[in-house]
């Protein structure tokens, strides 16, 4: 397919323009994509495509499913959004799906074992629903007592964590609660005690979860389910906000307040490098399919890519606004991103965008 949106460039004339990301140093040779043999899309040839829907809040989160086929948004309203960006990304082209959550829907996530499942959460109806793509009511719907910011998929689909308003991390898993044969399965709450974060994610086999806090300068990585720690790694002098696994296992990337997007070595856990080229608080990493390009959303209206082995920006992105959130396609070179457009004197309303970035699907 030759483009994703109708809907035009991310930038128009009366933008501040965005400024190129300043270059550090040469990276030792060996590093290089030209040494390892590595073919690196021609990123400045791309251009965004916007789809802009007319609301007074945000989009606050964008999610892919695991096999690339549809793209997850929710923030706005009450409803979910779920496009199939091969068919098209017009904004009356997505199906909708409605009628679990009491006010707006703050975050999704897609069990990364099934296409078509995928849960999302909102944080003043406290709700954590799951649902199945293929049909238009949910299979469930879990009330809490805490209000659910993010929601997290182990890598088996089996269990989730999930972080509140108030700074704790929480596990539900999907089973069955008793050994009757007629028995469903559902999720429900583990029974654990809670840890404090403002964020986390499971490692890729499940066994580990990592933390960050806004107001802590560490990450934190505990065993699962023992919760014991494990590792607890110096990275900003800020608080840490953002956390990204290379899909090879080789990185753990770590953003905070302090603008500096850090890369740990996961077999030492050491600092391998560090990316200084934001100039602006980092919301949120992602890693390309194959782990070798980092996309970095902050403050800022603009995503950068840059490499891993190196941390060399490769391209900076213009956006229509500063986006929380950035993802990778799980197997090609787009990513998502998304968020809403600043009031401007004189300007139009502003309107909540989701946001493409890439030579197609």
């Amino acid at each position: 397919m030759s483009s994703f949106v109708q809907g035009g460039g991310a930038q128009g004339k009366d933008e501040d323009e965005i400024q190129p990301p300043q270059r550090p140093p040469s990276p030792p040779p060996h590093t290089t994509f030209a040494v390892r043999g590595v073919h690196t899309p021609t990123f400045s040839a791309f251009r965004p495509r916007d789809v802009r829907i007319t609301s007074t809040h945000a989009i606050t989160h964008v999610a892919w499913s695991c096999d690339g086929k549809k793209l997850a948004a929710v923030g706005i309203d009450r409803m979910v959004r779920v496009f199939q960006p091969e068919k098209s990304m017009e904004a009356r082209s997505a199906s909708l799906f409605s009628g679990a959550h009491s006010d707006e829907v703050d975050y999704v996530a897609w069990n990364p074992t099934h296409p078509e499942l995928f849960c999302t959460s909102c944080q003043k109806d406290r709700r954590i629903v799951f649902w199945d793509a293929r049909q238009s009511r949910h299979i469930q719907q879990c009330t809490l007592k805490v209000s659910p910011v993010q929601v997290n998929y182990a890598p088996d689909g089996k269990s989730i964590l999930y972080v509140s308003s108030g700074n704790q991390l929480f596990f539900m898993s999907y089973g069955k609660d008793s050994d009757d044969p007629a028995a469903v399965a559902q999720w429900s709450l583990m029974d654990r005690s809670p840890l404090t974060a403002s964020a986390a994610m499971f490692n890729h086999t499940g066994d580990s979860v990592i933390l960050t806090h806004m107001s802590e300068h560490a990450i934190r990585i505990v065993d699962v389910p023992s919760l014991t720690l494990r590792e607890n790694l110096a990275a900003h002098v800020g608080g840490c906000v953002a956390a990204a696994l290379d899909p090879r296992g080789r990185y753990l990337a770590s953003g905070g307040f302090d603008s500096i997007v850090n890369l740990f070595d996961t077999s030492e856990w050491i600092a391998a490098r560090t990316i200084t080229v934001c100039e602006q608080a980092i919301s949120d990493l992602s890693f390309s399919h194959d782990g070798e390009y980092l996309a970095i959303a902050g403050a800022g209206t603009y995503i950068d890519i840059c490499a891993t082995e190196t941390g060399a920006p490769l391209h900076r992105v213009p956006a229509l606004a500063s986006s929380p959130k950035v993802t990778w396609h799980p197997s090609n070179y787009v990513i998502a991103y998304c968020g809403q457009t600043k009031l401007r004197e004189g300007g139009p309303a502003p309107v909540a965008v989701i946001s493409l970035f890439g030579p197609g699907l």
